[in-house]
């Protein structure tokens, strides 16, 4: 089998994204598997070569030849932004680096779309400054299905013992039961069956959470358990999905990390992201389930104490390359 193309998004350049890709890519096991191709600015990315200390060799390439095979110890950069050494400076990412953080993403999501790239990988952003550039969103999950055209998504993290999905992503908590519905539960549960089966295969065996106590105590805590999510559970098992619920999140994850359960489906995000960085700190991946293409993505943010340290783990990018990988090869396999 052709090894894929892997398109990996450099992130914002003034934290650890450059230096975490650099250190991943140093490892001559990634080029086995595929052909990565950063995304990214050509002076970061040797400023990063120079704090990690390590010996690669940086080849900028032309759009039009991307595809071209190099070996391990040579990185292969598509540059799209010329930032000025005041523009990366390390933890203060102003407009003219949210800007490139987009164009990066962008770009990536062309070349998947396209066919160019199987996979795309990313590096961590800085939200701040990409809304102060003028694009307006949360976080890259909500960047990708604009850019995408997906109106159903679904925000996984993934680990060798847990994977967690969330109905509700980036909002405040005194908003998550205004926004719980049972068609928006069905809807994760529906897009985490699917794609855990496209990509990792099986027939996925589910837990659902409760967004109160107790799975509210009959009501005494909370009532969206009978209102909202049993109802979705109910209609997810009348379309053959292996859905449980709902799961008291105090002792469902002891249960899941013994392996009685594929998946997690969470009401909100740090009731799902609190156990996964407990278990999966330093390894975890983030991936968009729902989209048309793949994308996993390092489950940190841009560490910005650690940018320019050389100290960075590269752990969370070589598992999301590594999983971008395996995702793109069981998608083959099913169009074959």
């Amino acid at each position: 089998m052709t090894k894929p193309l892997i398109a990996v998004t450099m992130g914002d350049p003034t934290g650890i994204g450059p230096e975490i890709i650099v250190r991943a890519l140093a490892d001559p096991a990634i080029y086995e598997i595929c052909w990565p191709l950063v995304l990214g600015d050509a002076s970061a990315l040797a400023r990063a070569v120079e704090v990690t200390g390590e010996h690669l060799e940086i080849l900028p390439m032309e759009a039009g030849t991307i595809d071209a095979e190099t070996p391990p110890g040579v990185i292969r950069l598509l540059p799209l932004s010329r930032l000025r050494p005041e523009d990366i400076d390390y933890g203060r990412p102003g407009i003219a680096a949210g800007q490139a953080m987009y164009r990066y993403i962008v770009k990536a999501v062309h070349l998947c779309i396209s066919g160019d790239a199987a996979a795309m990988v990313t590096g961590p952003i800085s939200k701040e400054a990409l809304n102060r550039a003028g694009h307006h969103y949360p976080g890259h999950t909500e960047l990708l299905a604009d850019l995408t055209d997906t109106d159903d998504f679904v925000m996984m993290l993934a680990g060798e013992r847990l994977k967690v999905a969330l109905v509700t992503i980036h909002e405040s908590i005194r908003d998550v039961p205004r926004i719980l519905t049972k068609e928006l539960v069905l809807s994760t549960i529906m897009i985490t069956h699917r794609d855990l089966g496209r990509y990792f295969g099986g027939k996925p065996r589910i837990a659902v959470l409760a967004l109160n106590p107790h799975c509210g105590e009959g009501g005494l805590f909370g009532d969206e358990e009978e209102r909202i999510i049993g109802p979705a559970i109910a209609a997810a098992r009348s379309k053959g999905i292996l859905a449980a619920g709902p799961l008291s999140a105090d002792t469902l994850f002891h249960f899941a990390v013994k392996g009685d359960y594929d998946a997690v489906v969470c009401m909100y995000h740090d009731q799902g992201l609190i156990p996964i960085k407990l278990l999966h700190f330093d390894d975890a991946v983030n991936i968009t389930l729902g989209l048309p293409i793949i994308r996993t993505s390092v489950d940190h943010g841009t560490a910005y104490n650690l940018a320019g340290t050389g100290k960075a783990s590269s752990r969370s990018m070589c598992a999301a390359i590594r999983m971008a990988v395996d995702m793109a090869e069981s998608r083959m396999k099913a169009e074959d």
